[in-house]
């Protein structure tokens, strides 16, 4: 792989400066890719705008930024997107600095900006190796996130697609299934999120193969439209629904039956229960009866000593005496029996009694 530090100046990064919003944004003569199917959109404040043009004005460095090398000699943006979008768009007059916009400085103040020059890295490589290089480079301001940087290998019209339903402030899935995912579409997380449950984790193999083979994005969007679809019909809606792994149990029990009024008094009881820590693993438990999901309340450390004493810190299963740190709470009555976490049901267990209660 071969990276080469470059100067330019901001004359000739905004020479040819255009957005056109879905289809995209150019600088350096067209030769540049400002969003590349990689970025995300513009996040930067006003506050962080401001302080680019600041910088710039006050001829103070500003961070080095780092360009892809394309086959045809063009450039995609690695790292810099939001720093050269506020140098472009205030070139071009979208918003003012101190309350001046470029039009209105004198043409000292205008050349001192446009003669201003920038430090770019510019990576030729393999998708492997600028991959490689995207992990291990110091990139400065918001950092991408993982799935940014497998956009960035995976680049292609397929993934253009599942960009326009998962990546925009007002994409489809935003619209359809906010409730039930966390994250923000511009950072990629509802990408992230429907990649992973459609390959069952494994979303660079995912990605590698569509990539390839695929020229939209269909198919993900009819599926990730399908488990929302099976969720509103299954399920009342609670608050607690958002970030369930609503895509791996759709995989493993969408095609059950479901009886939806018993489904629904069962979760209502569980919500209830005071003794469930994660009520998001109510829609597991429901669905597998695995108690892990539910990180059952445990018992605190007062009533584990209470119990420990008024035992004389001798295990009523085995009949031997332990120390209080070789013994471990148990619920006398279950909690799926009914038993809750209350002191008259703590009994003090050595700890191979308790592993061959909690076994059977």
């Amino acid at each position: 792989m071969k990276i080469e530090l470059h100067k330019i100046t901001v004359r000739e990064l905004t020479e040819g400066y255009v957005d056109n919003q879905e289809a995209g944004v150019k600088a350096y003569g067209g030769k540049l890719d400002v969003r590349p199917p990689f970025q995300r959109e513009f996040v930067y404040n006003d506050k962080e705008r401001d302080a680019v043009i600041d910088t710039i004005t006050q001829d103070f460095p500003l961070n080095v930024m780092y360009w892809s090398v394309n086959d045809d000699g063009t450039f995609e943006i690695i790292d810099g997107q939001q720093r050269t979008v506020s140098i472009c768009q205030y070139v071009n007059g979208d918003f003012a600095h101190l309350f001046r916009y470029f039009d209105n400085l004198t043409k000292e103040e205008k050349d001192q900006i446009l003669n201003y020059e920038l430090y770019i890295y510019r990576c030729t490589g393999s998708d492997k190796e600028k991959l490689k290089w995207f992990k291990t480079i110091n990139i400065a301001g918001k950092k991408l996130t993982n799935q940014e940087l497998l956009n960035a290998v995976y680049a292609s019209p397929w993934l253009s697609d599942a960009k326009r339903y998962f990546s925009k402030s007002n994409c489809g899935a935003y619209l359809m299934g906010n409730k039930y995912l966390t994250g923000s579409p511009i950072q990629q997380d509802y990408l992230e999120t429907v990649l992973d449950w459609i390959s069952g984790g494994q979303i660079e193999q995912y990605m590698a193969e569509h990539s390839i083979k695929d020229s939209d994005a269909t198919a993900l969007w009819l599926y990730f439209q399908q488990v929302i679809n099976w969720v509103q019909a299954k399920f009342k809606y609670r608050s607690v629904m958002k970030g369930v792994d609503w895509g791996a149990i759709y995989n493993k029990y969408g095609s059950e039956h479901i009886n939806i009024e018993d489904m629904e008094q069962r979760i209502y009881e569980l919500i209830q229960d005071s003794d469930v820590g994660n009520q998001k693993g109510i829609y597991w438990y429901v669905f597998d009866a695995d108690e892990r999901h539910l990180q059952i309340r445990a018992f605190d450390g007062n009533t584990k000593r209470r119990q420990y004493e008024k035992q004389k810190g001798v295990c009523p299963i085995c009949g031997k005496h332990f120390e209080i740190e070789e013994m471990e709470a148990d619920h006398i009555t279950p909690w799926s029996q009914g038993g809750h976490t209350t002191p008259d049901n703590c009994q003090m267990l050595c700890r191979d009694c308790n592993r061959r209660k909690s076994s059977k």
